[in-house]
């Protein structure tokens, strides 16, 4: 096993070999060549279109209510230094006067600086 050689695209098996151009999978049996590219990541995009990174400061759109609380996210609100993640709520974020909490891109508007 090499570490300069990539996980299987199909299992994740980090036990990959090289067979002349190919790269196998002793794992799954998967043959994928060297110049394939992996597939990018899904990009979170915001309510407008705008690619949304880690760190990124953006505006809520609308009031959004807080689960289990009578708290209520206004619109407007600043969010500052997001962070992306896998799941339905794609952003987790601090939000001021309310705590830790869990947006949908949908509903908010990157801040250009």
């Amino acid at each position: 096993m090499s570490d300069s050689l990539p996980p299987c695209p199909e299992c994740s098996s980090v036990y990959t070999y090289q067979v002349d151009a190919l790269l196998t999978c002793p794992e799954c049996g998967h043959e994928w060549s060297l110049l394939e590219q992996p597939e990018t990541e899904a990009e979170i995009r915001d309510s407008v279109g705008n690619v949304l990174k880690d760190g990124d400061t953006v505006t809520v759109i609308k009031d959004l209510k807080v689960k289990g609380s009578s708290s209520v996210v206004k619109v407007g609100t600043k969010v500052r230094g997001i962070r992306l993640v896998d799941g339905d709520h794609d952003i987790d974020c601090k939000i001021p006067g309310i705590g830790q909490m869990g947006l949908k891109s949908q509903f908010v508007k990157k801040v250009t600086e």
